[in-house]
């Protein structure tokens, strides 16, 4: 067995959502002015559009693409998305990935379409380049529980027919997105910013904004999802008058992450952070050969939600596996998803800092070395039940 490593990650929260807080934050550096007011108050409706115009700016989102803060996370955008725009032309959706299934579930039994489903394997993408762009094409641009994001947007048509729906709550802030080519795109403040839950944001471009006007659904639309009123845009959403009441809390915790990415360059400097934590596991795993990616092709290889296979992986192992890190405080939440093959996923968003990734290595050594229980601990355990001593 290893000896244990010395040296310790500094912040060893490599959960895949929530995710790690920016560098630096603490509770008590958000501003709290807010708190206890009414967010349809002047300062609350200040703070709402003040984080909305952050977003903006640092997604460098053109004026044509509208920006609301909307109940229920990521699900809950794309829902609302889902809801009230699809039925207009045929479906297309893409599912590599757990949630990309629960967007077919969704729109088979929930919504009763008909969709065209184009399926691949944990680890694999399908041929995004036989989509047909007459439909309404919904897809995950970054598999959180896969590991699996598509390589670019250029297979999204520009002369497009249909919209684009991208699930892109573990890609914004880390990939120079095309907003040209996307029509609705969701997300979440715990992923790459590192915020809380909650809260979903979602991104309107031009065709989506004329389907809503253009296109009454013939399904029950609850309050949440609703978007027009008599048959126009609540434009008020895209200006911080939420739906729902939100939490400022959570609001303030969105723009103290905000304020420090534009204080560290903005979007770009995200995505450098991101790729250089996603290329020091990189290394990691080059280094050791019982260890792999779970997306053999770099092309389609996350570089936030990076899924791992371990050998001889199974679900008792990598519970024991992860159990060892947690309790020596080296690696928190970096257990695949409950659907996902047995193996490691550890977050290389912007927030975690690339010396903690490295510092990872080693423990990663250490508990694949510790991972199968000691026989001698066994036969310890079983002469102190037989003797009715307690540990």
């Amino acid at each position: 067995m290893l000896n244990k490593p010395k040296a310790l990650p500094a912040r060893p929260y490599f959960s895949s959502g929530p995710c790690a807080k920016p560098p630096g934050w603490s509770a008590a550096k958000l501003a709290t002015d807010s708190l206890g007011r009414s967010h349809r108050s002047k300062l609350g409706k200040a703070r709402l559009q003040y984080c909305i115009d952050l977003m903006r700016e640092l997604l460098q989102l053109p004026d044509t693409h509208r920006i609301g803060i909307v109940p229920g996370s990521d699900t809950g955008a794309f829902e609302m998305a889902m809801w009230t725009m699809l039925g207009a032309r045929p479906v297309t959706v893409l599912a590599w990935e757990s949630f990309g299934e629960g967007w077919v579930t969704d729109t088979v039994k929930q919504l009763k379409l008909d969709p065209t489903v184009i399926r691949a394997d944990y680890g694999h993408i399908p041929d995004v380049a036989s989509v047909d762009w007459r439909n309404d094409v919904l897809f995950t641009w970054n598999g959180t529980t896969s590991g699996v994001r598509v390589p670019n947007g250029n297979w999204i048509a520009p002369d497009r027919a249909g919209l684009s729906f991208a699930d892109a709550t573990s890609a914004v802030f880390a990939y120079d997105l095309p907003w040209d080519r996307i029509d609705v795109a969701t997300f979440s403040w715990q992923k790459v910013l590192g915020g809380e839950g909650a809260h979903g944001v979602l991104i309107l471009g031009p065709r989506a904004a004329e389907r809503l006007e253009t296109y009454v659904p013939d399904r029950p639309l609850p309050k949440l999802f609703r978007l027009t009123s008599s048959g126009k845009l609540n434009d008020g959403v895209f200006r911080g008058e939420t739906i729902n009441t939100p939490s400022m809390l959570a609001v303030e915790d969105a723009i103290f992450a905000l304020e420090w990415a534009k204080s560290i360059g903005g979007a770009d400097a995200l995505i450098a952070r991101s790729n250089a934590n996603a290329s020091a596991l990189n290394t990691i795993i080059d280094a050791r050969p019982w260890l792999g990616h779970l997306a053999q092709d770099p092309a389609i290889r996350s570089t936030t939600s990076v899924c791992l296979t371990v050998e001889g992986a199974d679900e008792a192992m990598i519970k024991r596996f992860v159990g060892l890190l947690e309790a020596e405080g080296a690696a928190y939440d970096i257990a695949s998803y409950r659907d996902a093959p047995p193996g490691l996923r550890i977050w290389c968003g912007a927030t975690v800092d690339t010396a903690d990734i490295e510092a990872l290595g080693p423990w990663l050594d250490w508990a694949w070395a510790s991972r199968q229980p000691s026989p001698l601990a066994g036969e310890g355990r079983l002469a102190q039940r037989a003797s009715g001593e307690r540990g």
